[in-house]
């Protein structure tokens, strides 16, 4: 008689399953017209054409810099915020098996024995054995989908988790290749004040030596030390800027202060611009960016929860059961009358909650509302930061050939200048005028040279690069 009552709770339950099917809005992703080509392209000379993922990848191996190369590398093992990423990418991992989960029976097994003394008022007051086995069972079935949606939920977490590492990695290369641009470009300033502090004070004693032979006066020597202070001054600052970007770059690796001062000794330049940079669509861009995806992959996972919410508005049902053995020996347990089972079956549903879910759901949907303007705004700002990181490359280039013409002209005319005052030619102001044009046009080339590295870095970090599946990434990720 007990498998027909078993059959006779379970069939409702069943043919409930059958009928079933997710409520709230199947998600749908939106649609995003991106521009056909990049406005600012042809002014920075860049080949636009339809690229990979892969071809952004090791963006910074088209520097051509060895130790860029080798700190990048370091940054990807090292870096804490990668670190981070990685245990929020495990965190979501889990939480996706936890939402699945849900979705199956929960079964635990139990035994007992008992020694029992009766009461001798009711009973004869003896002593007795109780032994007991079993399983328990228990489970509420998805009918309304409302778990699944919480499953859908869970796996676009996932995935915007996934996204959000690749974003770290993204930002990560970027900073390491920015920080090693300043880096060079404090170092390429200290050694031209230096150098110009040397010709400056060959230009002090060329001032003494005319001021003892009676051919100028002291205020031309003064005016020669006063000058060569100046630039004398300007290497402390310089120093302190390039030691700034040293321990950030430290940081950026997780290493300690002072880590990197071999390294960085190893002598190279600020690295140089490709004479061709090649980039792919915009349509390539927000295929590519990981910020994109983040904001895509949260609005899909925001979109599941108003189902997840509005499943709370249908009935709950139920259906548990034990299979068990109860007996005064063990021996007893084998036998047939030991058996015990019982099944239940239920339901329940709100009949009144003075609209607590259906305000929940408007606060679900006003969420999943905000996450698609959120998706909306970064897609602009991922086309945006492209065209900028464009223009910036442009006018750096425009503003280097310039500043190349005008240095060569500067030197020559601080030479000249200096041949001629010591002829007795001109006076000293047009030296020390010719000496700090000659400086200030090698600071702003020098400037405007990293200018057009950061710019170059700025547009494969808008583009998205920096980022891929390697071996290293993915253990981590998910050890």
């Amino acid at each position: 008689m007990k498998k027909p009552v078993l059959a006779a709770a379970a069939a409702p339950i069943a043919a409930l399953l059958l009928v079933g099917c997710a409520v709230g809005p199947n998600y749908v992703p939106p649609e995003t017209l991106a521009p056909a080509t990049w406005q600012s392209a042809p002014a920075a000379r860049v080949e636009v054409v339809q690229t990979t993922p892969q071809d952004l990848t090791d963006w910074w191996r088209q520097l051509a810099d060895p130790t860029l190369t080798g700190l990048i590398e370091q940054a990807l093992q090292g870096n804490l915020d990668l670190h981070t990423a990685e245990a929020k990418l495990r965190e979501a991992r889990a939480r996706r098996a936890l939402a699945g989960a849900e979705l199956w029976p929960t079964v635990s097994g139990s035994a007992q024995g008992q020694r029992v003394k009766a009461s001798g008022e009711s009973s004869n007051g003896g002593m007795a054995n109780l032994f007991t086995t079993g399983f328990d069972a228990s489970w509420e079935p998805d009918v309304f989908g409302g778990k699944q949606r919480g499953v859908e939920a869970a796996q676009a977490d996932l995935e915007a988790s996934q996204a959000n590492l690749h974003a770290v990695q993204v930002s990560l290369v970027a900073e390491v290749g920015l920080n090693y641009v300043e880096w060079r470009a404090a170092q390429a300033a200290i050694a031209i004040a230096a150098a110009n502090a040397d010709s400056q004070a060959e230009t002090l004693e060329l001032t003494e030596w005319r001021a003892q032979a009676g051919l100028t006066t002291a205020l031309d020597v003064e005016q020669a030390r006063a000058n060569l202070e100046q630039t004398r001054a300007q290497i402390p600052s310089l120093e302190t800027t390039r030691t700034e970007a040293e321990h950030r770059l430290e940081i950026l690796l997780g290493q300690h202060p002072g880590t990197l001062a071999a390294t960085l000794a190893t002598p190279g330049g600020i690295p140089r611009i490709p004479q061709q940079v090649t980039i792919g669509i915009p349509a390539d861009a927000l295929r590519q960016r990981p910020d994109v995806q983040v904001a895509e992959r949260t609005l899909a996972a925001e979109t599941a929860r108003v189902g997840e919410v509005e499943a709370q508005s249908y009935p709950n049902f139920s259906l548990s059961g034990s299979l068990g053995l109860a007996a005064l020996g063990l021996g007893s347990l084998v036998s047939g009358d030991a058996l015990a089972a019982s099944v239940a079956a239920g339901v329940a549903a709100p009949i009144f909650d003075a609209g607590r879910i259906r305000q929940q759901v408007n606060i679900q949907t006003a969420v999943q509302e905000q996450a698609l303007i959120q998706y909306q705004a970064t897609v602009l700002n991922a086309l945006a930061e492209v065209e900028n990181a464009l223009v910036a490359l442009a006018n750096a280039q425009r503003q280097q050939l310039s500043l190349r013409t005008a240095d060569q002209a500067a030197r020559q005319a601080a030479q000249l200048a200096r041949y001629r005052y010591s002829a007795g030619l001109i006076d000293f102001q047009t030296v020390l005028d010719t000496e700090r044009t000659a400086l200030s046009v090698e600071d702003k080339l020098t400037a405007s040279t990293a200018d057009g590295a950061k710019a170059l870095i700025q547009l494969y970090k808008a583009m998205g690069g920096g980022w891929s599946s390697t071996p290293a990434i993915a253990q981590g990720a998910s050890s």
